[in-house]
């Protein structure tokens, strides 16, 4: 039996929830029922039962799932293989923990909540998540992770020329770029970038639900050029454990209001590690041409397949490359038995054109335009062109239509 009904005239939008928690059901209806636009299905049973729910038309599909209970787990997995990109989900919890976000991130669902949820912010959620448009496998962000296997590697220089790459490849102009610094004890994009660091999470931590788009905004950090940052002020003589929520919001809201995305992940492993990792879809291992190294860099990749199993695959980024044509050191060749198909390139050594950029917070490509930085930066981003930029679909919503869930009661 399917369990469910139609959208009625009038009604522009469809609310799916699945619960049989009474209470949580009064103030979703009372959430809802301010617009006739907008119409409700409650589902009053545990999402493990045998009955199939029907999300065909839904805009939003809420789920109450007991995330202790390892059969409802296993029908919400099932249920997102079932719709696919849409309708998207959002997952309601009495509870929550690193294990638990990053099974919800593993089955990618829109976005989560726990318990009591305000209602205000369930609307708020359901409403951003809806606005993805029908084809929303297009409109998900790409994620580009870089993780330092040493200290000093570069990664900054390289996640910030990255997300520069990324920002002016659009066939139309520039595209959603946004680069996030997760270092937050040493973190240098900003730096790199001669602009002000913004991210307040002692403002965020106490209440991480309260991480919305509006706040978002208010905590961006803009370069001249476009390119959106989040960075927070360094804190040096500090050594905070946030609670992984925090950075999971963090992902995730980002994740869905920007084309491309760019971490530059600090080298301390943290709680919330795992699930920036299982969310990317390139990630890049940076180390530098010394023994210790290729030593340290092998090791992380090895750890992180370890750990994240059929996530992303880790490819290796050898930085500051030199090849001396009578060096006795390393040549590309020790590099390539060492890593074998972990290896992913070597990025040519440019000190003064770096130092030069990272002084004035520009673009390598606005001091000297095709240095061979950039050029070997293309080639990683862009394989599938030959090191072209990408062309971006339209993103003016005119390949699907977008519903919004605006009018509901605060």
């Amino acid at each position: 039996m399917r369990i469910g009904r139609s959208i009625s005239p009038g009604v522009q939008a469809r609310v799916v929830v699945v619960t049989t928690d009474a209470g949580f059901e009064d103030s979703v209806r009372a959430t809802f029922s301010a617009s006739a636009q907008i119409g409700l299905d409650v589902v009053q049973r545990k999402l493990s039962a045998r009955d199939q729910i029907d999300v065909a038309g839904a805009s939003v599909v809420v789920i109450d799932v007991d995330a202790g209970d390892a059969a409802e787990l296993a029908a919400l997995e099932r249920l997102m293989a079932q719709i696919g990109n849409w309708p998207p989900v959002v997952a309601i919890t009495q509870s929550f923990d690193e294990a638990v976000a990053r099974r919800l991130m593993q089955m990618r669902v829109a976005d989560f909540l726990v318990k009591p949820v305000p209602p205000v912010e369930l609307a708020q959620t359901c409403a951003r998540v809806a606005k993805k448009p029908a084809s929303a496998e297009a409109a998900e962000a790409q994620i580009f992770t870089f993780l330092p296997a040493v200290g000093g590697a570069g990664v900054t220089t390289l996640a910030v020329q990255t997300a520069m790459l990324l920002l002016n490849s659009g066939a139309r102009g520039k595209t959603a770029t946004c680069l996030v610094d997760l270092d937050f004890q040493h973190g240098s994009c900003a730096d790199h970038l001669d602009i002000e660091p913004r991210l307040n999470l002692g403002e965020i931590e106490p209440r991480p639900e309260r991480l919305d788009r509006q706040l978002l905004e208010v905590m961006l950090s803009q370069h001249p050029s476009g390119l959106a940052v989040v960075a927070a002020p360094n804190r040096p003589a500090e050594m905070r454990l946030f609670d992984p929520d925090v950075v999971t919001r963090l992902l995730d809201l980002v994740s869905s209001h920007f084309d491309y995305v760019v971490f530059d992940m600090p080298r301390t492993w943290f709680s919330w590690t795992d699930s920036v990792l299982l969310g990317s879809n390139k990630l890049f291992v940076v180390s530098e041409m010394t023994v210790p190294g290729l030593r340290h860099a092998k090791q992380l990749v090895e750890a992180i397949r370890e750990r994240l199993g059929d996530g992303p695959k880790p490819q290796v980024i050898i930085n500051r490359f030199e090849q001396k044509l009578f060096s006795t050191g390393l040549r590309r060749a020790d590099i390539e038995q060492a890593l074998g198909e972990d290896f992913a390139a070597s990025v040519p050594n440019h000190y003064n054109l770096v130092r030069e950029a990272i002084d004035r917070g520009v673009p390598l490509d606005e001091i000297k335009p095709g240095n061979k930085i950039t050029t070997q930066l293309k080639k990683l981003i862009f394989p599938q062109l030959g090191g072209k930029a990408a062309k971006l679909p339209a993103s003016d919503g005119s390949d699907g239509k977008k519903l919004k869930l605006s009018l509901v009661r605060s």
